[in-house]
């Protein structure tokens, strides 16, 4: 009687525990589907926002670590998580990192600076950002430092790169007069006789204008460094934004002006730029910030072609590459290059240029042609991706 009465003990307690790691189970894959939606919802790209959540779990409780610069992701969280009657012991820090302190902005500081997707000199180059680009800092590791650039790209730059400041400091230096260095690629000087150099320049770069001589303007670097800058190459950064009026043929105009630049992984610069960065630079330098890469700029402007009539392009139309959808799979965009009239697109592929679409050309470009998917217009569109900088106020209030 009594062996029968421990078995039926020892039976209870089993069930006990079978209920109770099922209760845990249930609980637990429902903690993780909600980060799962809430990710999905406010992070669906990773290049552009962080939501890196994770959950970990002791002999009582579940325990949340990770990080986020999105405030409203991680509130919504807490509130579902709350609502769920779930605890836990909450571990999550919401960027910029308390390290920082005030210095959670900052201004790039040298001509390109080269963006990591790790905070190493080794790691892959993500992007490129040109002096005077206004950046979010999130966080520190050592000497690195994680940003956020205007088109929202999350990267890592080292220290010489960027200007910290506090969000005063950012706010006076966006409201200073500014000049535009318009030129392909050239210098500064430290006396209007170009002279000894202060550094070097490429197309897009925006510095402080302070003064001017007859033949150059002389400005001030975010550190403060002081130079010059010939007029024959810049202009004053308002009288720019005034006169654009961006039009298929000045976008055409300023793709030529970058023919032969080297293809280089990640760059956005005259210096080098890959494909996705050769487009981004021409529409910069029409007064439009666009999203880096090829597979975000295919999610903007308006839908012009799918199946190869390329009589419906027009001069500044982006043509897309890469392999179709197929039962198994998505489709992936790889390749972006910019239509230019002629049957003809101009892409960056070893270098910056010309390729065909016409069979009989001397450039027809067949492995191009084939893995076509695409064009999308987006000169003039509305849409929330595509930054228009005479509307919005990224390098000057």
């Amino acid at each position: 009687m009594k062996g029968y009465k421990i078995g039926g003990l020892i039976i209870g307690f089993l069930v006990l525990f079978l209920v109770s790691c099922t209760e845990k189970s249930k609980k637990e894959a429902k903690l993780l589907k909600t980060i799962s939606e809430i990710r999905e919802e406010y992070a669906p790209d990773k290049r552009t926002a962080l939501f890196d959540v994770h959950v970990f779990t002791d002999t009582e409780k579940y325990i949340l670590k990770g990080e986020s610069n999105l405030p409203e992701a991680i509130g919504k969280l807490r509130a579902t998580l709350k609502a769920e009657n779930i605890t836990y012991t909450d571990a999550i820090e919401i960027l910029p990192s308390k390290e920082l302190g005030k210095k959670t902005w900052a201004v790039v500081n040298i001509s390109v600076a080269n963006l990591r997707s790790k905070p190493k000199h080794s790691a892959e180059l993500a992007t490129q950002a040109t002096l005077g680009t206004p950046v979010k800092v999130f966080k520190k590791d050592d000497d690195w430092y994680y940003i956020q650039t205007p088109d929202k790209y999350l990267s890592w730059v080292d220290a010489g790169g960027i200007v910290l400041m506090d969000k005063s400091q950012a706010e006076n230096w966006k409201s200073k007069d500014k000049l535009i260095y318009t030129a392909t690629a050239g210098y500064s000087y430290q006396d209007a006789e170009e002279g000894q150099r202060v550094s070097d320049l490429v197309a897009g770069d925006i510095l402080e204008m302070i003064g001017e001589t007859e033949e150059f303007f002389e400005v001030q670097y975010p550190d403060g460094r002081k130079a010059f800058v010939s007029k024959e190459e810049s202009e004053p950064y308002q009288s720019w934004l005034e006169k654009l009026e961006p039009t298929q043929e000045s976008l055409v105009a300023t793709s030529k002006t970058l023919m032969g630049v080297p293809y280089l992984w990640g760059g956005t610069s005259t210096k080098g730029m890959d494909c996705s960065g050769f487009t981004k630079t021409i529409f910069f330098l029409n007064g439009m910030v666009i999203p880096r890469d090829a597979s975000q700029q295919v999610h903007t402007g308006k839908a012009v072609d799918s199946v190869k009539n390329f009589d419906k392009l027009q001069k500044g139309d982006l043509l897309f590459f890469g392999k179709k959808a197929t039962d198994s799979s998505p489709e992936k965009v790889v390749h972006v290059g910019m239509w230019i009239g002629n049957n003809e697109f101009i892409h960056a592929s070893e270098m910056v240029r010309i390729s065909s679409m016409d069979k009989n050309a001397d450039n027809y470009d067949e492995f191009n042609h084939d893995r076509y998917l695409r064009s999308k217009r987006i000169l003039k569109e509305n849409d929330d991706a595509l930054i228009s900088l005479v509307k919005n106020p990224v390098f000057k209030d």
